[in-house]
């Protein structure tokens, strides 16, 4: 059967055209002596000549037009443009780097640019306009960015040592791997100690109505509270515990540290939690219920068996809300000396070293992508009639 053109395209032309602007507008790298010394930006006619940046221009172009007028083929050919230019962008880099970097200058650093990191965000939402517009499954969607990483990967082991993102990396491995450990076990602690709280809380709000409008309000009130605020409020207490409880200071729990951040972020994604679940519960079809109850099924068959898969979906939907909240909110942790990806962002900020920060802040970035899109992939195979 054959498939039906795609209705117009404008969000992709949109984006093109905005990337050509930023291509030809600003800064596509920046050049420094050393870590110390702000580095000199550079746009793309100065390491290339206009030659080699109008050269650049004619992808974007060539996507531009293809998605003018769509069609299942045009649009085929616009994704594979984009795939390769994003597996193109390295190497470009590298070339920057041969032409401008001084051999003579061991500690010299080449950083990306505006223009960059405009490439390559509008790109990856290009990438996502066309698997959408195409109705690919989401596993090919995931499948399209392996040869990115690749080739990003096969750059920075060859021709992009210079890059002051990975010299700050190599600056700290060892440092970097502990932390993000450290991130990773505080946000799955706290999500893990929420999903059993929050499904307790829900269903004990369900049993007792007059739980709710309290259990909520005060949930509610938690949101409120800033992190920091948040983080100040409970120094006081936990070191009194710390001092007069041995078997807590024992574990480690003190006024800064992972107690606080551990608390904290249990806080905040309760709400998320119990709410979902609640409703999720809720929401169930009664008639589906007294069905199964007709069966013959005990209450705790039907939770088990009837109640509880259908609530999944949503009940998850809260679990992806808490974990993507947490990864963002456990880089504030590093402010009490919880650890973590937070530490290089502070440490950055405090020294003006921007790659330092993105050190951190990529990697959360990236973290908080990958549990969306996994949690979010499982909700929808969940769903009646799930499985793109």
């Amino acid at each position: 059967m054959r498939r039906e053109a795609p209705g117009p395209n404008r969000v992709l032309p949109l984006l093109m055209l905005v990337a050509l602007a930023a291509w030809l507008g600003l800064e596509v790298v920046s050049v420094a002596p050393n870590r110390i010394v702000p580095g000199t930006g550079f746009r793309a006619h100065e390491v290339t000549g206009w030659a080699g940046a109008l050269a650049g221009c004619l992808p974007l172009l060539a996507v531009t037009a293809l998605a003018w007028r769509p069609t299942p083929g045009r649009l085929g050919f616009a994704l594979a443009l984009v795939v390769l230019l994003l597996m193109l962008l390295p190497a470009w880099l590298g070339l920057a780097a041969m032409r401008l970097i001084d051999p003579d200058l061991p500690q010299a650093r080449l950083g990306l640019g505006a223009a960059s990191w405009g490439l390559l965000f509008l790109l990856l939402l290009a990438l996502v306009e066309l698997r959408s517009r195409l109705d690919l499954p989401r596993l090919v969607g995931w499948g399209l960015l392996l040869p990115v990483l690749a080739a990003w990967w096969f750059a920075l082991v060859t021709w992009l040592e210079p890059l002051a993102l990975l010299r700050e990396y190599r600056g700290r491995s060892d440092q970097f791997a502990a932390a993000v450990w450290h991130h990773l076990a505080l946000v799955g602690a706290a999500v893990a100690a929420s999903l059993l709280l929050g499904v307790s809380l829900a269903l004990l709000m369900r049993r007792h109505a007059g739980l709710q409008k309290a259990g909520f309000g005060v949930l509610n009130f938690l949101q409120t509270i800033p992190s920091l605020a948040l983080f100040g409020l409970l120094l006081a207490p936990l070191a009194w515990l710390s001092a007069n409880v041995d078997w807590l200071a024992a574990l480690g729990v003190r006024g800064i540290g992972w107690a606080p951040a551990f608390l904290a972020l249990l806080g905040y994604s309760l709400l998320p939690m119990v709410r979902n679940t609640f409703v999720a519960l809720e929401g169930v079809d009664p008639g589906v219920v007294e069905s199964a109850r007709g069966m013959g099924m005990s209450r705790g068959q039907v939770f088990l068996q009837v109640r509880l898969p259908l609530a999944l979906p949503v009940m998850l939907e809260g679990v992806r809300i808490t974990t993507v909240q947490a990864i963002g909110l456990t880089a504030v942790a590093a402010l009490i000396g919880a650890g973590g990806l937070g530490g290089f962002i502070f440490q950055g900020l405090g020294q003006a070293a921007m790659d330092l920060v993105l050190l951190g802040a990529l990697p959360i970035l990236v973290m908080a992508l990958v549990a969306d899109a996994l949690l979010g992939a499982l909700t929808e195979r969940l769903h009646p009639g799930g499985g793109r």
